[in-house]
């Protein structure tokens, strides 16, 4: 591909790259957010019950085997298209590592610092909120990059629904292939969506080193 009617599509076309470049990553920090709330929620329901925590687990590893095209094709009948079966299967997908990751981050808080908080009159809710979610903070963060990586790529398949993004710039490329802006549109949305991963991921990063209390890091 000749690298300079590349750069003179990116120019011709860098308002348009800016927006789409804007919604995805709009759509996947809101849906890890609404993934955080209910996992999170999750992990505490049921890090203390073996039983639970692998029911859990194992129903929100059940939504990764399902491919893309197939649970967007089943929301598609019941939510119709655009960005309420985006978000939905966005949410979905982005359960399980938040899930695992709360689970594995509760559980493995000592139990002889909860015991001293309780000792000290710490009610449940006191310990969960000063104790155990401070310390299995950094399992939950970790678990949050893995999905929103994740997410990252599998809106991009999300343009099948008309869901907003860079993936239906790659889709318009790929339609159009032979055609002398089809390569430059799916070339530019593919490395647009890795660049703005890697950026996400460092803002995490840098999230991490914020609040992680300094006797964890």
């Amino acid at each position: 591909m000749d690298f300079q009617a590349w750069w003179d599509f990116v120019v011709a076309r860098r308002s348009q790259l800016l927006t789409d470049s804007y919604l995805h990553v709009s759509a996947v920090v809101q849906s890890v957010l609404v993934a955080t709330v209910i996992a999170v929620a999750i992990g505490i329901a049921v890090y203390r019950s073996p039983l639970g925590a692998t029911l859990a687990t194992g129903l929100a590893s059940t939504v990764l085997t399902v491919p893309s095209f197939a649970l967007l094709g089943l929301l598609i009948p019941i939510l119709g298209l655009g960005v309420p079966p985006t978000v939905t299967a966005l949410v979905l997908y982005a359960l399980l590592p938040i899930i695992r990751n709360t689970v594995i981050g509760l559980a493995s808080v000592d139990p002889a610092v909860t015991d001293a908080a309780r000792g000290i009159g710490m009610n449940r809710l006191r310990v969960l909120g000063r104790i155990e979610l401070p310390l299995a903070w950094p399992a939950i963060l970790a678990g949050i990059r893995v999905s929103t990586q994740m997410l990252m790529g599998i809106l991009a398949i999300a343009a099948y629904a008309k869901g907003p993004g860079l993936g239906n710039l790659i889709f318009s490329g790929l339609s159009r292939v032979g055609s002398p802006t089809a390569v430059p549109q799916a070339l530019t949305g593919t490395v647009l969506i890795v660049v703005l991963a890697l950026i996400l991921d460092a803002l995490y990063v840098g999230l991490g080193r914020l609040t992680t209390s300094k006797g964890l890091t």
